[in-house]
């Protein structure tokens, strides 16, 4: 009676478990098929060349275009911005971490870090706002209270988390006899880090960065508060810029009746982001395979 008590419990957790798989499935093939339906309708009445490639995006104006790099290249400035603080300060955090940190120092640093990654976007925005910019300010003269540099300083220091913390994985996943033969030939733990775990870790560190700007790119919050609302196709950080979240942020305020063609914008803007971001999860994924496989 017991055994069958127990295989029926076994038996209703595992079809619990598959409920929560499709339904996840489900979800995501509902939010693929109203993105593609509503960009369809958009593209009939603009031409996709126009755009992919337009360099004007006034979709709410009197005057319309619907060129969206400039969206694209504000989203590209402050995600290069992030990266360029996560990607070096997330890196040598994590060879700390893994190669010169005590084990005690590791086990206090490492979830101190990833508390970073539950602070709410909207409370980074702010800070970015009101804390960063004037500060930034002082020292820029010419630097506009809206703009992308300080959006993307913020941004940087919230995605570092998941650059130290996945890099750090990586690296401690690299096999100790790596790290022996090194030492044995006569090489410095300098050497052995730089020259014998980093590259053989690299597959996982390209995932961590590249996992990092997908996040970076689908912020939402911080670009909306503290990068402004002017989409322009510029590549100087101290002038306000939009990128494609905050866009779809402004335009679902309600101000825009639904069904017209500016509404219908946002579902194109999203198509584009979500087909961004699954391709840089896809080579995401590739790049842990592959390190999977060769040092597993």
């Amino acid at each position: 009676m017991a055994s069958e008590r127990r295989d029926r419990i076994e038996r209703l957790i595992e079809r619990g478990l598959q409920a929560c798989a499709g339904l996840s499935v489900l979800v995501t093939a509902g939010i693929l098929v109203v993105l593609l339906v509503e960009t369809l309708q958009f593209f009939r009445e603009v031409s996709p060349f126009e755009f992919l490639f337009g360099t004007v995006w006034t979709p709410l104006f009197l005057q319309k275009s619907f060129g969206v790099l400039p969206l694209v290249g504000g989203t590209l400035l402050v995600s290069f911005i992030a990266m360029s603080v996560a990607g070096p300060a997330g890196l040598l955090t994590a060879i700390y971490l893994s190669e010169y940190a005590p084990s005690r120092v590791r086990r206090v640093v490492k979830p101190v870090l990833e508390v970073l990654a539950g602070v709410p976007t909207v409370v980074y925005g702010y800070f970015a706002l009101l804390f960063v910019t004037p500060l930034l300010q002082q020292l820029i003269p010419g630097l506009s209270g809206f703009n992308a540099l300080s959006p993307g300083l913020v941004m940087g220091i919230m995605i570092l988390p998941m650059v130290s913390s996945l890099s750090e994985d990586a690296l401690h996943g690299v096999p100790r006899g790596l790290r022996e033969a090194a030492y044995a030939l006569g090489a410095t733990k300098m050497q052995t880090t730089v020259r014998v775990v980093l590259p053989a870790a690299l597959s996982g560190i390209s995932a961590a960065g590249i996992l990092a700007v997908s996040r970076a790119i689908g912020e939402t919050m911080i670009v909306t508060i503290a990068a402004g609302q002017q989409p322009r196709l510029t590549a100087n950080p101290l002038v306000p810029i939009e990128t494609m979240t905050a866009y779809i942020v402004q335009v679902s305020l309600g101000d825009t009746p639904t069904g017209t063609l500016a509404y219908r914008t946002i579902f194109a803007v999203g198509m584009l982001l979500f087909v961004s971001t699954f391709l840089l999860n896809l080579v995401s994924n590739w790049l842990r395979e592959r390190f999977r496989e060769e040092y597993a």
